[in-house]
């Protein structure tokens, strides 16, 4: 079985101003009360397609998806042996996510998502 996409994330220099243009825009509902300012998007679509983040970034602009890996880090290892470059390492938000970002041979950033067990993170 393959790996799903799960999570996109649109990032840009005013996270404030992203969250309210897709908002209106989609009808997004966007939750950005916590402590990062990360606008946490419920699509509200009964279902069908994936949620995401909307966030600031002092990079710039970025829209990244991401995959479900059961090993963020053996899946970088294989990029990398594949042509592709780790961009952020394997990285743990307590509580929240385990996730990793690379690069393709063309430069193309896609995020990985580690797996977590039904009912809570590992």
């Amino acid at each position: 079985m393959g790996s799903p996409v799960v999570h996109f994330e649109i990032n840009g220099r005013d996270g404030k101003k992203l969250h309210d243009f897709y908002s209106r825009l989609f009808g997004w509902k966007i939750d950005a009360g916590n402590p990062m300012n990360y606008g946490l998007v419920e699509t509200d679509s009964g279902g069908h397609g994936i949620n995401g983040g909307i966030g600031q970034s002092d990079q710039g602009n970025q829209v990244t998806f991401y995959v479900e890996v059961a090993d963020p880090q053996a899946a970088l290892n294989q990029i990398e042996g594949l042509g592709g470059r780790t961009i952020v390492p394997v990285t743990v938000i307590p509580n929240m996510v385990t996730f990793a970002q690379f690069a393709d041979p063309e430069g193309n950033v896609v995020g990985l998502v580690k797996s977590e067990p039904i009912g809570g993170a590992a």
